[in-house]
């Protein structure tokens, strides 16, 4: 059974809209409570807000009937806490249980000692809103902004980053090996399962592949003489080795889908997943090692267990190569996050600018006057369409003559948006340091669309907080800096 929120007035428990936070502490908790007690306090948004996220957690279900779960409002305030603190599930569980001012803002009071938060009820809770919610939830939110600063919207600038994914270093060697680890874990449970023999000696072979590819990672290290073809030899013995072992795994896939077990054809579907996977992995090991092939991004996988992460070479300083996706960041001139995107694995900046942008000036109303991007953006086809979307595009021509002849033609317009265009590496900068989108600690890539989704929800809770503790008490500490506001 679930509620939206506690209704009943609490004797232990201050109302949400009379709660009282420690505006003179500089953590970064008390801007995102105060960002949600306003929320809180205006019925509209709130109700928007929840029925949104009811809309996951009850989807295909009664709200009436089954164990009582948590409030959907308890569901939001912990999600927006998750990133907008950068925490772990363990130290949002010690936070929720312990944190005297996020209690009361979930309608749990001081006499409550029963409702615990298990770090895996919050997980489960969270991981059932989807990304598409939680882009929904950023545009209530950013609304709330706007109704407070609505000339904020007028100046967006925009940028992309990488956000990682949570994998090690990729080479050919340990991508096999971590295929084939799972393949044995999985064909050892489902040749118990069917009684099938073989496969006892599934932990002896799996070493015998990490002897092989702890060679082939000594040969890449040390090099010396002959390191191609000593490299060559190991790749050759490695693959055909996975090969054998790949051709046994088939077998029992297909002997497991003769059966009619739901338990054998689930992990016989499992299975084929990493089958595919590894030998996708041994294709490309043999057209760049054995054949000396040239193999394109686009086919070579880069995780087993996260297969829609990218590599990138953007030529950041310290970190010439990076392995996660691309993600679009759109903010105005109030700090918000008004939109943003994951680009799909093989598109570039420009390949979605225009597309975004015109989705964003749609979503607004057409208020967006000024935006700017950088060079990376730049197409004729989107300098061209740009312009029919935004009053004053601001898109840098690459090259030092171009620039040179753009920048003597430019308008004030172009200008103060080219100036202004670097602060969005600060909100870069912010999303990836304090709301934890510098490496995604979540699995699958739904899992990271919502991850993203979450760090961008706590960043806007974030601004919003500060711009209310400014409104109301702005020589405090937890409002914004002075450096800051004349910034904005």
């Amino acid at each position: 059974m679930r509620k939206a929120f506690a209704r009943q007035q609490r004797l232990d428990c201050p109302a949400v809209s009379d709660l009282e936070l420690n505006l003179n502490c500089r953590d970064e908790i008390i801007p995102i409570l105060r960002a949600l007690q306003h929320l809180y306090s205006q019925p509209a948004q709130r109700d928007a807000l929840l029925e949104t996220v009811a809309t996951d957690i009850n989807g295909g279900s009664s709200r009436e009937r089954g164990r009582t779960g948590m409030d959907y409002w308890q569901v939001l305030v912990l999600a927006a806490v998750r990133l907008g603190c950068n925490l772990d599930y363990d130290k949002l569980q010690d936070l929720a249980e312990q944190h005297r001012a996020l209690r009361h803002l979930m309608g749990l009071g001081n006499w409550d000692e029963k409702t615990t938060f298990d770090w895996r009820r919050i997980r489960d809770n969270l991981c059932l809103i989807r990304p598409e919610t939680l882009e929904r939830l950023n545009q209530l939110v950013v609304a709330a902004g706007h109704e407070l600063l609505p000339e904020a919207v007028e100046r967006v600038r925009a940028d992309s980053f990488v956000a990682e994914t949570n994998i090690h270093y990729p080479t050919e060697s340990t991508l096999i090996r971590d295929g084939l680890r799972k393949i044995f874990d999985l064909g050892a449970q489902l040749a118990a399962l069917l009684g099938i023999g073989g496969w006892r000696q599934h932990k002896h072979l799996y070493k015998k592949v990490k002897k092989l590819s702890r060679h082939i990672e000594r040969i890449a290290a040390r090099k010396g003489d002959q390191y191609r073809e000593r490299l060559q030899e190991g790749y050759q013995e490695l693959l055909q080795w996975s090969g054998t072992m790949l051709a046994r795994a088939s077998e029992l896939r297909d002997r497991a889908r003769e059966t009619a077990a739901a338990d054998a054809l689930a992990l016989a579907t499992e299975l084929e997943v990493f089958l595919q996977r590894t030998q996708q992995v041994c294709d490309t090991a043999r057209r760049r090692v054995l054949e000396g092939e040239k193999v394109p991004n686009g086919d070579k996988l880069f995780s087993i267990f996260e297969p829609h992460t990218q590599l990138y070479k953007r030529g950041k300083a310290g970190e010439p190569v990076q392995f996660g996706r691309l993600a679009l960041v759109f903010e105005d001139a109030a700090g918000f996050v008004c939109h943003y995107h994951l680009l799909p694995r093989e598109a570039e900046d420009r390949d979605v600018v225009v597309e975004q942008t015109r989705l964003l000036q749609n979503r607004l109303g057409g208020r967006v006057r000024q935006i700017s991007f950088d060079r990376g953006f730049h197409s004729p086809a989107n300098q061209r369409e740009l312009a029919e979307i935004v009053a004053h595009p601001c898109l840098p021509m690459p090259g030092v003559k171009q620039a040179e002849r753009q920048e003597e033609q430019a308008s004030v317009e172009f200008r103060q948006a080219r100036q202004r265009h670097p602060g969005i590496e600060s909100a870069i900068g912010a999303l990836q340091s304090g709301n934890g989108l510098k490496r995604c600690r979540d699995r699958t890539e739904p899992g990271y669309a919502r991850y993203l989704g979450l760090g961008i929800l706590g960043r806007n809770l974030h601004v919003l907080g500060k711009l209310l503790i400014a409104r109301a008490a702005s020589g405090c500490k937890a409002a914004p800096p002075r450096r800051g506001q004349t910034a904005a």
